[in-house]
């Protein structure tokens, strides 16, 4: 018998990663890591990705899976995921899907096409124009993906707006008749008190910064990574190059990322609280043990299938 995924979400800093490891340890599990950034080769401190001892206890996949100035998409990682689960399977062991990045968790959960291919030459005539423009345009064309997407994120919109002009069809439309994965979760949320989770954002902006993220972002430039690159866009990058240009101090670059931080979780939250049937778990002020403990017995719980 079969038991379903479990599935650890919430937004950036709430504890999943610690949480997931611990979960990992009780049941025998591998993890599918859904990090939007952890797939790139060299973002270690930016992402807090966990340490290679910890990795080569338990298994972590879809981390250093890509070069710095490579691209993933959420297609590849749908393709990857469904490839994984069975492989791991296979081998006795538990997958479990763990991270925040609301791309990559919709096209599992909720579905995604495979859309036309990327068009660089509209992608470029796009970059040239205000990001204001881009929404207005997207809004006329399509005001359900408009109200979904950030004003501010330039890479969906522009996708958006591909689709809309390859096909003749809104993303969204598009989007609402994709199927999610066939396979069974279990939804795990994870969430903090506001004011605990604006002092872990805190104390994970400190860490990198300590840990040496200026020195990090200074070796990823020096190895060809810049603002065309899809990893350039994750928060703390661009705040440490322009420090390293001499832009900003370390403190408001620390101010910047924080800022970011914040806004970055705002959005996950929204994006979370729309997800059906999420068990939820407030984790401020527990034992990380102790939340994985009550985590396991959930599961264990739910009966399995013959899948």
């Amino acid at each position: 018998m079969v038991r379903p995924i479990p599935v650890l979400l919430g937004p950036t800093a709430v504890g999943k990663t610690a949480i997931g490891i611990a979960v990992a340890e009780r049941i025998g599990a591998e993890i599918i890591s859904a990090d939007s950034r952890a797939f790139f080769v060299g973002l270690d401190v930016v992402t807090d990705k966990p340490s290679e001892a910890v990795r080569r206890g338990i298994p972590h996949h879809l981390i250093d899976c890509v070069p710095s100035c490579g691209t993933y998409d959420a297609m590849a990682f749908r393709r990857d995921v469904a490839r994984l689960v069975p492989e791991i399977r296979g081998r006795g062991r538990v997958p479990i899907l763990v991270g925040g990045g609301t791309l990559y968790l919709g096209a599992i959960l909720r579905g995604i096409f495979d859309g036309p291919a990327k068009d660089d030459r509209f992608r470029a005539a796009m970059a040239k124009r205000p990001i204001d423009e881009l929404h207005a345009r997207l809004a006329a064309v399509d005001p359900v993906a408009a109200a979904a997407i950030h004003p501010n994120d330039r890479l969906r919109i522009t996708r958006a707006l591909e689709v809309y002009g390859a096909t003749g069809k809104p993303i969204s439309r598009w989007q609402a008749e994709a199927e999610p994965l066939s396979v069974r979760t279990f939804l795990v949320g994870l969430l903090r008190e506001r004011d605990d989770h604006r002092t872990a954002i805190d104390a994970r902006v400190r860490r990198m910064i300590e840990g040496g993220l200026i020195d990090e972002v200074r070796r990823l430039r020096d190895t060809g990574l810049d603002p065309s690159c899809q990893a350039y866009r994750t928060i703390g990058v661009p705040e440490a190059a322009r420090h390293l240009d001499g832009e900003i101090s370390v403190d408001e670059m620390m101010e910047e990322i924080v800022h970011r931080t914040w806004a970055l979780v705002r959005r996950q939250s929204a994006w979370f609280r729309r997800e059906k049937d999420v068990c939820w778990w407030d984790v401020t002020g527990r034992a990380v043990g102790a939340i994985a403990d009550e985590i396991v017995t959930t599961w264990r719980r739910i009966p399995g299938d013959e899948r």
